[in-house]
């Protein structure tokens, strides 16, 4: 059997009147301008990272945008000691790791993806520990799903957790995994969206450290 349903009707008008609204006119006019500033923040953080990624595929290095996050996953066993002041008040920003070469690896709990390369992360972070500084950037996640994440796959370096989205629309993330290499002086001189592979890690972090 096949219901029919009548199309909504709008509220009903005394002759001569407009339909009542449910804000008053300046409530309406707040949520509008809440809106179009939404939409301009929007469409501002959108430019300046597809502007960020052309300048990186341009080998222009730019420096790495700036985010000042709080720290969800506290192992630093692969850090170099001398970062230890860093993490005195538990969030982290790319100034701080300024002086080594950096991963910036974006991912998440539900990003099939990133379980993949998630044990090749550990191990390149052993590898490298105490020269190269990993960080793990958690985007549209939730805190709990990512520390189960990180856990599970024995992630051995600092990761952060992004709850608002700009870092993520301010490094033009287009999804997860994505990958960055910074140089000591904090400019970004490599980037890779996808799955990253064991070759590519490393010609990364060997470009990073390159570069003067």
């Amino acid at each position: 059997m096949v219901e029919h349903f009548e199309a909504a009707k709008p509220p009903d008008t005394v002759k001569g009147r407009r339909p009542m609204l449910r804000l008053p006119k300046s409530g309406r006019l707040v949520f509008v301008a809440g809106l179009l500033a939404l939409l301009i923040w929007r469409v501002a953080t959108e430019g300046r990272g597809g502007r960020l990624v052309k300048e990186i595929k341009a080998d222009k290095k730019p420096p790495a945008p700036k985010f000042n996050l709080p720290v969800l996953w506290p192992h630093r066993e692969t850090w170099p000691t001398s970062l230890a002041p860093a993490l005195a008040d538990n969030r982290i920003s790319p100034n701080e790791l300024k002086g080594h070469p950096v991963v910036l690896n974006f991912f998440a709990s539900w990003c099939i993806p990133c379980r993949h390369e998630a044990r090749l992360l550990a191990a390149s972070a052993r590898e490298h520990a105490g020269r190269v500084v990993f960080l793990g950037i958690d985007v549209q996640d939730l805190t709990s799903d990512a520390r189960g994440f990180l856990k599970r796959y024995h992630v051995n370096y600092i990761a952060v957790h992004d709850g608002g989205g700009s870092t993520y629309d301010g490094y033009g993330l287009t999804g997860v995994p994505e990958t960055y290499w910074l140089d000591a002086r904090g400019r970004i001189v490599g980037h890779y969206p996808g799955q990253i592979s064991r070759r590519l890690l490393e010609q990364g972090i060997r470009q990073a450290a390159r570069s003067r």
